[in-house]
């Protein structure tokens, strides 16, 4: 068998040049190489093309590479936490093309697999799809996307061999395996590594023809985006903590209105911010399948005391009950699964919905980018998409309108929405329906608080807890 073991990750990285294409592997900071990107820095190389999900945090991961200058441009998907990036973006300091999730993972998969090109409904009426082929496939559309590659892709592994065969743990396979495969040449770091021979064949994720070379790495430490230690709920079974008197519900409300319309047997995909919070109100008979973009399937119960964090469960340090028949797998099946249409239910937040069940809440131009995330693929593709938001902005604008004025994450995709104040159907030919009132608040106030067009009829119930 060929040996790829290299000393470190100073000698793994010492020919990448100034000006390079690299791939990085993870999700947040799950799965990041993290040695390797200290080396990077240490090295001082410059000019640097980054395709990763996203940059980690301003002072660990990609991060710190940011703040070195040391790259010129991301292909990314998702800004997250990362406050350096955002404001290096909005400036215009650095390149960025933010790509959907899924398209991301799939085209690094696509390079990697030789690939040149493919079609995907993500992004189909957004700026994504600006200068961009469009084919209609049985009565949908498609966008023309191309093959991802790099001169290096750098992962991260759980244990690997001599001959480049790895295992991941968790979730931090991630974009991992698909890089492993896109960059002319693979560095591999391991949490352990060992003897030819030692893993099981049945075991491995990547086979060893996609790495070049392999080090053991050290001092990891498997940073967290955000960690929540105390419990967001000061009585979960009071009326209160879900209602205001004269404000509607509050974010818990939402999230416990929006756990009535989960039906049984079905596969459910949650968003950041509220739709998280769902996940803490299933009822018990429900039996529910959680599938997440990070490449988790069959989340069962969340513990009451705590809210849910998807970093806490990619780190193992959120104990939640993996249900029988649980599964961990890369990004680009979690969002075959997507784009697949398996996934029956999602819930996201919004910063605007349009009459016609346009979605917008991934941007706002010159102020605020975030990245779209796994976003665009969920809506282009979900059976029901279901959105949790304020009904009005913090100045009293209304966030219901005729038309999106920000940039749009999908068309005529939302069903239904919760918001503070009712619960509201998106109507085939156009227009919110109203179904329900929030405990305290009236029709008047759903109609002055709507700037879409809104239907009533009959006498309008109110929300029951």
């Amino acid at each position: 068998m060929i040996n790829k073991v290299v000393q470190n990750a100073k000698t793994a990285i010492a020919d990448i040049p100034d000006g390079a294409i690299l791939m990085l592997g993870g999700f947040g900071l799950c799965g990041i190489p993290e040695n390797s990107i200290v080396a990077l820095i240490e090295s001082g190389v410059k000019n640097l093309t980054c395709i990763s999900n996203n940059a980690g945090v301003d002072d660990f991961g990609i991060g710190l590479m940011l703040k070195t200058r040391q790259v010129k441009k991301m292909i990314s998907s998702y800004v997250g936490e990362n406050k350096e990036f955002e404001r290096q973006l909005l400036s215009g300091e650095l390149e960025v093309e933010l790509l959907p999730q899924g398209t991301l993972a799939e085209r690094i998969r696509a390079g990697g697999a030789g690939i040149p090109a493919f079609f995907t409904p993500a992004g189909v009426g957004t700026e994504v799809a600006e200068g961009k082929e469009i084919r209609e496939f049985n009565g949908k559309k498609y966008l023309l996307e191309n093959w991802l590659k790099a001169d290096f892709s750098i992962i991260k592994a759980w244990k690997g061999d001599a001959s480049g065969n790895l295992v991941f743990k968790g979730t931090a396979q991630n974009f991992n395996p698909m890089m492993a495969a896109a960059g002319k040449i693979c560095i591999a770091e391991v949490e352990e590594l060992v003897a030819i021979g030692e893993l099981n064949p049945n075991e491995i994720q990547v086979p060893g023809i996609y790495v070049q070379r392999i080090f053991e790495g050290e001092n990891y430490e498997k940073r967290i985006e955000q960690r929540t230690v105390t419990s967001p709920f000061k009585n979960e079974s009071a009326n209160n903590d879900f209602y205001e008197s004269g404000k509607g519900l509050t974010k818990f409300g939402i999230a416990k209105r929006i756990s009535f319309e989960i039906k049984n047997n079905s596969y459910v995909n949650l968003g950041i911010g509220i739709p998280t919070l769902v996940a803490n109100y299933i009822p018990e008979t429900i039996n529910v399948v959680l599938q997440s973009e990070n490449g988790l399937l069959g989340i069962g119960a969340f513990p009451s005391e705590e809210k849910v964090d998807a970093d806490l469960i990619n780190a193992g340090k959120q104990t939640v009950t993996m249900q029988a028949g649980s599964s961990l797998f890369s990004s680009a099946e979690s969002f075959a699964m997507i784009r697949g249409e398996h996934v029956d239910l999602t819930i996201l937040g919004a910063m605007e919905v349009s009459e016609n069940g346009d979605i917008a809440n991934w941007k706002i131009p010159n102020k605020m980018v975030k990245g779209m995330g796994g976003a665009m693929d969920l809506v282009a593709s979900a059976k029901n998409i279901i959105v949790a938001m304020q009904h009005v902005s913090k100045d009293g604008k209304s966030k219901l309108l005729k038309n999106c004025t920000l940039p749009i994450t999908g068309i005529n995709c939302v069903k239904k929405i919760v918001t503070e104040l009712a619960v509201l159907e998106i109507l085939p030919e156009g227009g919110f329906k109203l179904l329900e009132t929030a405990p305290g608040i009236t029709v008047e106030q759903v109609k002055k608080a709507t700037e879409g067009e809104l239907l009533i009829e009959g006498d309008i119930p109110e929300m029951k807890f």
